[in-house]
Parts: C-alpha cells; sequence; structure tokens
C-alpha cells in the first residue's frame, strides 16, 4: 500500500470532540465516496502510529477532508491530532474501505459513524440521485451530532435523527431496538447501511439479519 505525504492545510473543531482537517491531496490520488485511508502524524514518535479514518470530500476536489472525533480521555492518536493544526505533515496510505455506495437504501449510523456516509451523501446530492435514500442518525447527546444543518438540507424528512441519552424537544428520544427497525425500516430486502462503533455495529447487524436483512445487501466496514 503506498503511502503520500500531505501537509495541513486547515484544522478547526466542528463540535466538542470533533476536528476537521483539510490536507493537501496528492498528484492522481483517487478513491470512491465512503473510503478512507490509513493516517498517522510525520513526527518520529507518531509516524509509525497510523489509524483509519474516513475522507468526507467529493472525490474530485483538488483536497482531502477527514472529520475526526477526538479522544482526550487517552494518549492515542486522536489526542494528538486533537492538538495538531495547520502546518503539519500527515502520512496517508492509498484509500481503501468496504462501505461503498451499492444503491438507494438505508444508513444507520451511530455518532462519528457517519463519516462514511457524509462524501456518500455529498456525491449523490451533487447529482441529483440522493432520493430513495433514508438515514437513521442516532447519537447520545445534541452536542454529539455532526453537519446537521447540511445532512437535513440534503435529506430533508429522509433524515431521523434521535438522542440515546439526552431528551430534546424537536427529535426523538430512544434506543435502537428491534421494534424500531420494523417500524422504521419495514424492507428488509434493500441495501442497508450500517457504520457506528464497534458494539453498536456488531449488535445491529445480528439484528437486522434475524429481521431479514440479506448478509449480502448489508454493507458494513469489514
Amino acid at each position: 500500500m503506498g503511502k503520500y505525504l500531505v501537509k495541513i492545510l486547515d484544522a478547526e473543531f466542528i463540535n466538542h470532540d470533533v476536528k476537521k482537517f483539510i490536507v493537501e491531496k496528492p498528484p492522481g490520488y483517487t478513491f470512491i465516496p465512503g473510503q478512507g485511508a490509513e493516517v498517522s502524524i510525520n513526527l518520529p514518535e507518531w509516524k509509525e502510529l497510523a489509524r483509519p479514518f474516513t475522507f468526507t470530500c467529493l472525490p474530485d476536489l483538488n483536497y482531502l477532508e477527514f472529520m475526526i472525533k477526538i479522544y482526550n480521555d487517552h494518549a492515542g492518536v486522536t489526542n494528538q491530532l486533537g492538538k495538531t493544526n495547520a502546518g503539519v505533515e500527515l502520512i496517508i496510505s492509498d484509500a481503501f474501505g468496504a462501505i461503498t455506495y451499492k444503491g438507494p437504501g438505508v444508513f444507520i449510523a451511530g455518532g462519528s459513524g457517519i463519516t462514511p456516509f457524509i462524501a456518500i451523501f455529498r456525491q449523490l446530492y451533487k447529482n441529483n440521485q440522493l432520493r430513495g435514500n433514508k438515514l437513521i442518525y442516532s447519537n447520545r447527546t445534541v452536542e454529539d451530532v455532526i453537519l446537521f444543518p447540511e445532512l437535513k438540507r440534503m435529506l430533508r424528512a429522509d433524515l431521523i435523527n434521535f438522542f440515546s441519552h439526552e431528551n430534546t424537544i424537536g427529535f426523538a428520544f430512544h434506543q435502537i431496538d428491534r421494534n424500531y427497525l420494523i417500524d422504521v425500516i419495514k424492507d428488509f430486502s434493500q441495501v442497508i447501511y450500517l457504520c457506528g462503533p464497534e458494539t453498536f455495529v456488531k449488535d445491529l447487524s445480528k439484528l437486522l439479519v434475524n429481521l431479514g436483512a440479506n448478509t449480502e445487501s448489508l454493507v458494513v466496514e469489514q
């Protein structure tokens, strides 16, 4: 897998713990919306500690964009990225990833698991092909939501946004369980895209298959 040295052009927090990075795009670099790359910081103590992050920009732009959840509870890679800003170099790999668009369906995202879907939605919206897709977007609290205004503008009534740990006026407050999936999805033969924390994906994958989802039409990161 190829490696590329790129400079951070801009970096800013877009909510309390998610930071957006705009970085240089290597000549000829390509990816499919939904894919990401291994990323490390080009500093002696960090350059060998690569972590996977998803591109959130469109592939035809002249830069690359990541939206990365920063974990400050331990001294890991994202904690260091939270302190890293424009001018610092990153090392990125070739693009990879199993989450790519396979046709209209239901997208289920937990927290920062929305990131692989952002580039997909942006591409479909640009091409006027977003109709027929629905997003179920679960967050713990309103502070955790990423890009709500843009998602609402693109998806309109096909965005279902709710919180599992906070009751906020104007938004649903509950967990995703069997009855909820039956009520919202109804047709489990369609393509279902799923991304989020490991336990979130594992538990929902099992539940969706139990409800009749075809493993071949269940798109999750491997």
